[in-house]
Parts: C-alpha cells; structure tokens; sequence
C-alpha cells in the first residue's frame, strides 16, 4: 500500500502528468483528513468534503509552488489547509442556524490539532497494517485467526485454540509472529509517512 515515502512522492509530484502519484498522495492523506475532521466533530459526510476541499486545494498551492519544506512540515501545512476548511464547514452551520446540540464543532489549538492528527494519522496507519497483515503476508489463515482472537478480542489462549483447531503453544506462537510482523508493518508506514 505505502512504497514511496512522502519525500519521494512530493519531488515526483512536480511532474503534474502523473496522475498515478497524485492517487497515492490522496490515498495516504485523504483517510487521516476524514479522521482528523471527524475528531473535530464533523459528519462522515462533512468530512469527506473537508477532505476533498483540503487536498484540492494542497494540489493548487503544491502546483503554484507556494509549499515550501523549510518553513514547515508537510503535515502542518495540511493541517492548517483542513482546519480553516472545518471553519468554512462551522460558519455555513451558523449560517443556516443548525442548533448547537446535533454536531457542535470542537474549537482546538493548534497543539491539540497537531496531537489529534497524530492519533488520526496512527489509527489509519494501524488499520491499513491489520489489511496488510492479513491480504499481503505469508500468515496462514490459522495464524491470523488465532491473532484475532487472543490480541484483538481478548478471547483466551483455551478457547482461541479450541477454536483454531491448534494447541495453546500454537496460539502462543502464532500469536507472537503476527504481532511481530504487524509491528514491522507499522513501522515501515509510520516512517514512510514521517518522511517528509
């Protein structure tokens, strides 16, 4: 899912006939945009249009060259764009008189917006690695199932191997590789992403 870091596909985007680079731009970003908005309050479907709004415009101002690495990083910059954007969605609320009490928008610093889009950004990481970890890796299906069982649903060890049709040493063992690969997946992505 992730092969390029951010570096790399922010010096390709320079070439704007490669649209296949601007997908995985949107691919990375787009998710952790839709969280982030959501954090703040929105509705799945403002969201997706903050998203939509925020990286349009990050594809103008990238291809105007107004992003410039040394005054910030990537993350900051889109922070701002989806910030003032989640604002834009607040003031057409309060335009058309929408009642505080259905979807109040949360007012954040800028601190808090950074830390919020750190726990967008690692919660997208994190699924996009349980994806991987179960569509693109040599785990047997046993192996994932039985980490499914015992890391995420907290079912015991017993009943997992039950289950699974393996022992409890197995469900041990296949536990402790599929949270060893995970976290190597995980770590790949997050430094891809912090590479920029």
């Amino acid at each position: 899912m992730f092969t390029r870091t951010t570096t790399q596909i922010l010096d390709s985007l320079r070439d704007e006939a490669d649209d296949g680079l601007w997908q995985l731009f949107d691919d990375r970003y787009r998710p952790v945009i839709i969280a982030f908005a959501r954090r703040q309050g929105l509705s799945e479907e403002d969201s997706a249009d903050v998203a939509q709004t925020t990286l349009a415009q990050f594809t103008a101002d990238f291809r105007a060259g107004r992003y410039d690495r040394t005054r910030g990083r990537l993350s900051s910059w889109i922070i701002g764009i989806a910030r003032n954007r989640i604002a834009d969605v607040g003031r057409a609320r309060a335009r058309r008189g929408v009642q505080r009490g259905e979807s109040a928008l949360i007012d954040i610093s800028e601190e808090d917006a950074g830390a919020h889009w750190a726990e967008a950004r690692q919660r997208i990481i994190l699924d996009r690695a349980m994806q991987m970890l179960r569509s693109q890796t040599n785990l047997d299906e046993r192996t994932i199932a039985a980490f499914d069982l015992c890391a995420l649903r907290r079912v015991p060890p017993e009943a997992a191997a039950a289950q699974c049709g393996m022992t409890v040493a197995e469900v041990y063992v296949a536990k402790n590789r599929a949270i060893k690969k995970l976290r190597e997946i995980v770590a790949q992505m997050t430094q891809e992403f912090d590479d920029e």
